[in-house]
């Protein structure tokens, strides 16, 4: 199999091991600290305090809307859009670690310099 192939599945692989961790070790509603205000301010997309926060006020809205208009399914679903995106960023840092190791570690003999996938 090729280096890309299994590169591409383990990323992968590595998604849907964290994305179902958070999922199972999902908060239902609202825990202390700041959540009840991030959740509510992605639902309603109103200004807040974080940083990064327009990228999770859109992600939360979307997430929020598969609610149906439910309120109190908002918090779950807004959850469920942090423990998604959670475990993307978990794939797209094993493929950033291999794309450094693979810089890093000398090229074997059958390997060219010009065909790399990057």
């Amino acid at each position: 199999m090729q280096y890309n192939k299994i590169n591409n599945l383990l990323g992968w692989l590595c998604f849907l091991i964290a994305s179902a961790t958070y999922i199972l070790t999902l908060e239902p509603s609202v825990s202390f600290w700041d959540c009840g205000e991030f959740i509510s301010c992605a639902y309603r997309l109103q200004v807040s305090h974080q940083p990064g926060y327009p990228l999770f006020a859109m992600l939360g809205k979307v997430f929020s809307l598969l609610s149906l208009g439910d309120v109190t399914r908002v918090p779950y679903f807004t959850n469920m859009g942090s423990a998604i995106a959670s475990g993307a960023t978990i794939m797209f840092l094993f493929w950033t670690i291999t794309a450094m190791a693979k810089k890093l570690l000398p090229a074997t003999a059958g390997e060219s310099e010009k065909h790399a996938p990057y």
